[in-house]
């Protein structure tokens, strides 16, 4: 069963919005555990990304654009959001690196829901080990229909955002053994990829499943409206085309 004190939550957060780390440490319960990323060191804001420092730290892309009526497909991908999925790798690394059961992974326009830590346990009380969940997500933007699963838990269907979930130690490795870094994508696209048949057949070539979800139903973490808060990860430049670069394929 999920314990709050076998868990170390991260907030994906950059250097330049010491703002929203502010944001963040105002509505975080004091009783959790909190690492932001600001604090590391790493290839993160896509403001400063560049193919070479990508290069330099042994990051793919994936061919991502092809021809598609989704707009999130037809077209390259941004620096930004090569950046937030480097970010949550870093977290997941991290976790391993710790005696913590569980890592609990919040972005910084995350917006919690009141009693969030009393509702969390109570919609994680029916789980156990024996039900093998390695990923729940805390909030999303469902694409497809949910399965019922459990009073206050859906079986997830392919969904968008990653602003709040729970990996298990399992999941993580799991995760961290289908080397995104080697074929990056969307983070966005990619944990949708290791619960289930991703919609892309190229990228489930390169993804296929490795882990089972849920998703709280109604959701526990919502997302600050992108008019008041802007996207760290949209407000970035393209990276240019693989080709362009003599990059290798991430695909092959």
């Amino acid at each position: 069963m999920f314990e709050l004190s076998e868990t170390l939550t991260y907030v994906v957060n950059l250097r330049r919005r010491p703002d929203r780390r502010a944001r963040m440490r105002r509505i975080l319960p004091p009783e959790m555990t909190v690492i932001f990323t600001s604090d590391w060191a790493g290839p993160f804001d896509g403001h400063s990304l560049s193919p070479e420092l990508l290069d330099r730290h042994s990051v793919s892309p994936f061919p991502w654009q092809v021809e598609s009526a989704n707009p999130w497909w037809n077209r390259p991908l941004k620096l930004g959001e090569i950046g937030c999925s480097l970010s949550h790798l870093a977290c997941w690394r991290h976790a391993l690196t710790t005696d913590k059961t569980y890592a609990m992974v919040l972005e910084d326009d995350a917006v919690l829901a009141d009693g969030f830590v009393d509702r969390l346990t109570a919609a994680t009380a029916t789980l156990s080990s024996a039900d093998g969940i390695g990923l729940v997500y805390l909030g999303r933007v469902p694409l497809e229909q949910d399965r019922p699963y459990l009073p206050g838990m859906v079986s997830p269907g392919y969904s968008h955002c990653t602003y709040g979930y729970i990996l298990s130690r399992p999941a993580i490795t799991a995760l961290l053994a289908a080397e995104l870094e080697k074929a990056i994508i969307p983070i966005d696209e990619f944990l949708p990829a290791m619960y289930m048949d991703h919609p892309r057949m190229d990228v489930r070539a390169r993804f296929p499943r490795r882990i089972s979800a849920l998703a709280c139903d109604p959701s526990l973490v919502e997302q600050l409206p992108k008019e008041e808060a802007g996207s760290d990860t949209e407000d970035s430049g393209f990276l240019p085309s693989p080709a362009a670069l003599n990059w290798k394929n991430g695909g092959s």
